[in-house]
């Protein structure tokens, strides 16, 4: 165990998408001296900006942002990788005199940095891994998707159908281990190697659900049907993680015919709910996150809280 006082500091801020998370996190990142890590798993993605709903480069510029657009679509991109990086970003952060601030909603790379998750669980299996993509490429996602779904169904509900990489290792850990992922995920240690300060964002479900909706009609105003054109113009396929991201596989699937605009819009709206749906029932789980409700439109009052909470956990050092 790491003594506290040898331990860095880390504040977080997670919270469901369209709640709020980003504009909060400037704020405080400018007013505590900040260096945000964003804790998105799409973010790391160059070109893939309004869908991934990536902070602008004039927001950027109020301070540093690190872990955007480091890869390009076809990377595969893992949660052991951001938690490499993040690592070696907390200890840089740390030694420029700033606080590093991990910002975002994907629960389990946030969570892998914050506590001290191991990857190495069953090696890989070549020969079994051949036989599963084959099984995919002969009976279609779905069906590689049930065989998780009978054996880890847990995993399966965090684990889209269409995620041919993350569906195949989650069997592979199964086959090597005997243990699920799901079970290695629950039995990893919950010890932090830092001094943790989580901040967590929620709002009333209806209101939640309005911004959303109203957050996906200004990224189609911005351009978002554009982007995904130019992606698949590019060569990037809908059978990459990356474009299995919610608001490009929806709107690829306009483009390339299989329904019109308005149910494409529709379709991402009711994913993107369910998606907030799960980003909540993962944070519920975690521990340690001192929860905002920000139902309430009052900005600075919240700001004021995150404050207190940071002021709490982290008193100024004595001089």
């Amino acid at each position: 165990m790491i003594a506290p006082e040898t331990k860095r500091r880390l504040l977080v801020l997670v919270g469901p998408t369209a709640v709020g998370k980003t504009k909060l996190s400037l704020a405080a990142a400018a007013r505590f001296g900040c260096e945000v890590i964003s804790g998105d798993s799409m973010q790391v993605y160059r070109g893939m900006d309004i869908g991934t709903a990536k902070a602008t480069p004039q927001e950027q510029a109020i301070v540093p942002h690190h872990m955007i657009d480091i890869h390009d679509p076809d990377y595969p991109f893992s949660v052991a990788e951001f938690q490499e990086r993040a690592r070696a970003l907390i200890e840089d952060i740390h030694g420029r005199g700033k606080l590093p601030f991990i910002v975002g909603g994907t629960g389990l790379y946030i969570e892998s940095v914050c506590y001290d998750f191991q990857f190495g669980e069953g090696g890989s299996d070549e020969p079994y891994r051949r036989e599963l993509n084959e099984y995919a490429d002969r009976h279609g996602e779905e069906a590689l998707h049930d065989k998780l779904k009978a054996v880890d169904p847990a995993s399966a509900e965090r684990i889209h159908a269409n995620d041919r990489r993350r569906t195949i290792r989650a069997l592979e850990v199964f086959r090597a281990t005997g243990m699920t992922m799901s079970e290695h995920l629950a039995g990893q240690k919950k010890e932090s190697p830092y001094e943790l300060c989580i901040v967590g964002l929620t709002m009333d479900r209806p209101l939640l659900y309005k911004r959303i909706e109203e957050r996906i009609d200004l990224m189609i105003e911005e351009g978002l049907v554009g982007e995904v054109e130019r992606l698949l113009e590019r060569g990037y396929s809908t059978g990459l993680v990356s474009m299995q991201g919610l608001g490009y596989k929806e709107i690829a699937g306009f483009l390339e015919g299989s329904y019109d605009l308005p149910f494409a819009v529709e379709l991402l709206k009711r994913n993107t709910r369910r998606f907030a749906k799960r980003q909540l029932s993962w944070f519920r789980r975690m521990k340690d996150i001192r929860w905002i409700d920000v139902t309430e439109p009052n900005f600075s009052a919240h700001l004021q809280t995150i404050h207190d909470i940071l002021a709490g956990k982290f008193p100024p050092d004595p001089e």
